[in-house]
This record gives structure tokens, sequence and C-alpha cells, in this order.
């Protein structure tokens, strides 16, 4: 059994497509190179962003070497600065220092 094979008809040969046809390929062709930009732009801020966070992150590791060499403890509040120290020096190996060894 011999299969039947659909005929297609087209245009005769045509040198340029309609201007319709046109105009909805420039925009959709327009559209992709904008979001393409769009992404690329993204792509450079968040590169950015990760080499700040980066930055920041050594600068706090930076600043938690000095705190605690100065005061024996990292573990700060960040809003009005009291040292929290844990009521078991177990919890971890730091002791708050008596007051006569500040």
């Amino acid at each position: 059994m011999a299969k039947k094979e659909k005929e297609i008809t087209v245009k005769a040969k045509a040198e340029k497509i309609e201007e319709k046809h046109l105009v909805k390929l420039q925009n959709i062709v327009n559209s992709i190179n904008a979001l393409q930009f769009n992404v690329g732009k993204m792509e450079v801020q968040k590169y950015n962003a990760m080499r700040e966070l980066a930055k920041a992150q050594s600068e706090i590791g930076e600043m938690q070497n000095l705190l605690l060499k100065e005061y024996g403890s990292y573990d700060v509040n960040v809003t009005d600065g009291t040292i929290n120290w844990p009521k078991d020096p177990s919890e971890n190996g730091v002791e708050k220092p008596d007051e006569d060894e500040k």
C-alpha cells in the first residue's frame, strides 16, 4: 500500500517576503535581541554583586578575627555592641574574662 503524499501549494518564487511578515519578523528579532542584551546586563550586575559579597564576607572574617583577638569572642550584638558570652563556657570553649584580665 503506497502512501499518498500531500501536495503543498506555494506562491510563485518570490524575491521578498510580504511587508506584514517582514514587520512581524523584525519585531520578533528585535525582541530577542533586547532580551539577550538585558540578560547580559543582568549577568554583569550579578557578577559585580557576587564580587562585592565576597569582599564583604572577607571583611567580616577579618573583623571577627580582630574581635576574637581583642575581646576573646566575636559573638556580638550588632545593634548595641554587647558581647554575647555563653552561659556555659564549654559551648564554644571561650570563657568571659575577669574584669582585671581585660
